[in-house]
């Protein structure tokens, strides 16, 4: 039989972010793009969430190369865990290999890792692979589509785009997806994130308009929240700022990378002694000065977030001070955003941040900018990707309604290959696939029986039951004491920790009296007739730890 290609999407189906997807023919392999996602509500203490890699490491010998479509946590975020694990060359564009060279260089990894810059219109070698990057709009710069040429035809990959006709570094290059669509696409990989959406999505452009209709006849300190990544629109407020005749002051960790990077590649210009340090602003007028912050999405430790709660060292809010918020809330921040807002209200600041004010567009395409992509490139299959369930359904019927054969399109799942021949598409065995936790240091030693406990813990609080024995003959020296810890308030149950002490007393009693000596059958009676008693009175279930020692 010939040889099929193996496409493997191990992230980003199904889920916003966690974006990774394998390419595999024969005895090459290459990987595109290598992100992470953030942990749910129920995800109690996890940091990041990562691909499971386990399918990498098993073919590392077959790996040829990772190529990136651009910048973003969702799309880099995982490449120092994965690079831990296996190595490669990792191609990508100037302002993605400045972002990628920060996180390896945080990991201590940076001498390890070979990063290979290119620009749009490259195509790169990787064994039987051809990948030729293709520029796209997006809201971080330097962002590329590819199209990677394979023995059984080409496939495309959008990532995460859409078509701004005014945008500073240029439209989206569709002349060159028309001219794959006429040589013949096999499949057509493309971004969901906005297929519920009809229409275009507005251009970068409108929110410039919108931001300087912020600064006219301001006269109070204004400060500005976007997405780090978003140099577009920082360029913007710098030139804003400097129309205006206002110095600007940058705080927040990932703003001042972003910033040393795009400026160290020439991705940002910014005007004559327009940057101050934020240790001086105290020394300026009010309405001389504009302070660009991380925070868009209520992070705790963001700069945005210390401001509104009072601990951030150099800038305090005071009443009159003007915040407009140029980001839309990510799905599920919600909640840590207008936390946020209602404690700068508080404060007697002014905030800026309905949709109505036109301060934020997204980076993804809507319907019609989806329409015309798949016009263009004309795939023989269709594979929805970068969206959850609804959106890559969405987008099928999308596909559809542009005349594609419905047996042509595919919805796929993490692990499952989409299986190609130059007339077939269909899915295969699974392979080794899911998610990792990140905990601090700590990667994939939070597995579900910890996130179990933890989630135990959050809802039900704890009992400790410590009881000392005697090593002669198997006595109650001490105890049995009761120690809870978010369960109840002890000071003001003191019958039900009586209650307690002595149901844990009977277990105990009941054991000797048997003549059981073995730790493992105490505990585990104590444990039965207090979660017994604890639910008959209480109608709740906290986890309980008996802790037995002999003296």
């Amino acid at each position: 039989m010939a040889e099929k290609l193996k496409i493997i999407p191990l992230g980003g189906l199904d889920e916003i972010g966690k974006n990774i997807t394998v390419l595999e023919y024969g005895k090459d392999m290459i990987v595109v793009d290598c992100g992470l996602g953030f942990p749910d509500e129920d995800m109690y203490g996890v940091d990041l969430v990562i691909p499971d890699f386990t399918y990498l490491v098993q073919n590392q010998k077959k790996l040829r190369g990772m190529f990136i479509t651009h910048g973003h946590e969702d799309h880099i975020g995982s490449i120092p865990y994965c690079m831990q694990q296996v190595n490669c060359p990792i191609h990508g564009t100037a302002m993605t290999n400045g972002l990628i060279k920060l996180k390896l260089e945080e990991h201590k990894i940076a001498d390890k890792v070979k990063l290979i810059t290119h620009k749009p219109g490259d195509v790169v070698k990787a064994g039987c692979f051809s990948v030729e990057f293709i520029h796209v709009n997006h809201s971080i710069a330097d962002a590329v589509a590819f199209a990677i040429h394979t023995p059984v035809g080409t496939v495309v990959m959008t990532g995460d785009f859409k078509i701004d006709p005014t945008a500073g570094e240029g439209m989206m290059d569709l002349a060159r997806l028309g001219q794959l669509g006429n040589e013949g696409v096999l499949a057509l990989m493309a971004d969901s994130t906005n297929v519920e959406r009809t229409g275009y999505t507005p251009s970068e452009n409108t929110v410039a308009e919108s931001l300087d209709r912020q600064f006219k006849n301001c006269d109070s300190r204004i400060i500005v929240t976007t997405f780090a990544s978003n140099m577009h629109r920082i360029q913007a407020v710098l030139s804003i700022a400097r129309r205006h005749g206002r110095k600007v002051a940058v705080t927040g960790r990932s703003m001042e990378n972003m910033l040393k990077v795009a400026q160290e590649l020439g991705y940002l210009n910014v005007p004559a002694d327009t940057i101050v340090d934020i240790a001086t602003i105290k020394n300026l007028p009010k309405n001389k000065i504009v302070i660009v912050s991380t925070g868009s999405q209520g992070e705790n430790m963001s700069a945005l977030h210390r401001m509104a709660f009072s601990t951030h060292k150099q800038v305090d809010i005071v009443g009159g001070d003007r915040i407009i918020i140029s980001a839309s809330a990510i799905p599920g921040n919600e909640k840590a955003v207008s936390r946020i807002i209602n404690e700068l209200y508080r404060k007697g600041a002014e905030v800026v941040y309905e949709k109505s004010e036109g301060l934020h567009v997204s980076g993804h395409a809507c319907q019609e900018e989806l329409k015309i992509v798949h016009g263009l490139v004309k795939p023989k299959f269709f594979l929805p990707v970068h969206g959850e369930q609804r959106h890559l359904q969405i987008h099928g019927k999308l596909a559809k309604s542009m005349g594609m054969a419905p047996k042509n399109i595919l919805i796929g799942e993490v692990g499952k290959p989409f299986e190609l021949s130059s007339r077939s598409c269909k899915l295969g065995a699974a392979v080794p696939a899911g998610v990792v936790l990140v905990d601090g240091t700590g990667v994939g030693e939070v597995g579900s029986v910890v996130l179990r406990d933890r989630k135990h813990l959050a809802e039900d609080g704890m009992i400790v039951v410590c009881v000392n024995l005697s090593a002669e003959d198997g006595e109650v020296i001490t105890g049995p004491d009761i120690i809870t810890r978010g369960f109840i308030y002890v000071k003001e149950s003191e019958e039900l920790m009586e209650a307690l002490q002595a149901v844990a007393w009977e277990a105990i009693d009941r054991c000797q009296r048997k003549r059981i000596r073995d730790w493992t059958a105490i505990k585990s009676a104590i444990k039965n007739d207090l979660s017994g008693y604890l639910y008959k009175t209480t109608k709740r279930n906290p986890m309980i730890l008996p802790i037995i020692m002999e003296i």
